[in-house]
């Protein structure tokens, strides 16, 4: 790529500690492997500035095109047709549409939204990648020795849940509906009736709606959080099925992380689920909050090997072509106008 007067990104900072600031890094590592000049300053002039959060984008949007940038933020989920709390945040971002030359969307929920309401030069479909080698198959070696070190029962069909869906940071008693806690815990009530050994796997932070259920429930499971990002592989090899029953996601990253990992995904009708999830693995989605389906879809895997041979290797196939390394053009494509 050649710079002219714009030749930085200021790839402004995610303190959040959780997935957003996981991709900010991998796109600063992408950016770097690209020979762009990478940099985080809180003021800058007439360079190109990238937003990890959409709020703080659209509140100094004017402020950062008064100094002379070319402004580009992640848009990953927050359809107001879906989830009412953006409303007025929607409006007023369509009302500064002038201010943004890039957005990046992960999936094509949000791609058409963006598109239907003037943004169909501003916005690219980059998805939320992965690193697949820190994601390797399951094996039954790694199964055996994971669950015993994590103290799981090897006779147990283990259903994961690895997504904060409590609001804010702590306990996470009050529910975050957009990521369906509810709906989650309305599907394992069905499955207690028909799978006895039925466990939960559970990772990350405010978890604690989730927790109280499963105890109301008394449905045995236990609840970790990695120290770090690259442990969280051990986890996918314990289990038998992994469950998605949001209404809303931009990712979540766990789709592909499951399917690089070959671990059977239940998903409702989400973000890049929608879009990754084709041939055979279409068949495990669900509409949003039919909890009914996602519970049969679980039944059906716990009675078969249907997420065997062919599938297993179409969805690590999947994984593989989108790894960060392979998004290489699209980023060269979403930044080259704003670097020269």
């Amino acid at each position: 790529m050649n710079f002219g007067q714009y030749s930085k990104v200021n790839l402004l900072k995610d303190n959040s500690g959780w997935v957003t600031s996981l991709e900010n890094k991998a796109l600063g590592k992408t950016l770097r492997k690209l020979n762009i000049e990478v940099i985080s300053k809180k003021v800058t002039t007439f360079q190109a500035c990238y937003f990890p959060d959409k709020y703080a984008a659209v509140k100094q949007c004017k402020f950062y095109n008064f100094l002379g940038n070319r402004l580009a933020f992640d848009y990953y989920h927050g359809d107001p047709s879906i989830t009412p709390e953006f409303v007025n945040f929607f409006t007023n971002l369509v009302s500064k549409r002038k201010n943004f030359q890039r957005i990046r969307v992960s999936h094509t929920g949000i791609e058409q939204l963006l598109k239907n309401e003037g943004f169909e030069k501003q916005v690219f479909r980059i998805p939320i990648g992965i690193d697949i080698e820190l994601f390797p198959l399951q094996s039954s070696k790694m199964k055996e020795e994971f669950r015993d070190q994590l103290k799981i029962p090897k006779t147990a069909f283990v259903v994961g849940s690895f997504q904060k869906d409590g609001n804010g940071w702590r306990e996470g008693n009050d529910p975050k509906l957009i990521k369906g806690p509810d709906i989650f815990l309305k599907t394992l009530r069905i499955l207690k009736s028909r799978i006895p050994e039925l466990f939960v796997l559970l990772t990350g932070p405010a978890r604690g709606y989730v927790k109280l259920g499963l105890e109301s429930l008394k449905i045995p499971y236990l609840h970790y959080y990695p120290e770090s990002y690259d442990e969280i592989y051990k986890y996918y090899q314990t289990l038998d099925v992994y469950l998605v029953a949001s209404r809303e996601e931009g990712g979540p990253k766990a789709i592909l992380e499951s399917m690089a990992s070959g671990i059977p995904i239940i998903s409702t009708k989400v973000g890049q689920a929608q879009d990754l999830m084709i041939h055979g693995l279409k068949d495990f989605l669900s509409e949003s909050e039919d909890y009914e389906s996602l519970a049969e879809n679980i039944v059906s895997i716990y009675d078969s090997n249907y997420f065997a041979g062919s599938i297993r290797r179409d969805a690590r196939l999947v994984a593989e072509k989108n790894t960060y390394d392979s998004q290489s053009q699209l980023w060269i494509d979403f930044f080259e106008p704003l670097l020269k």
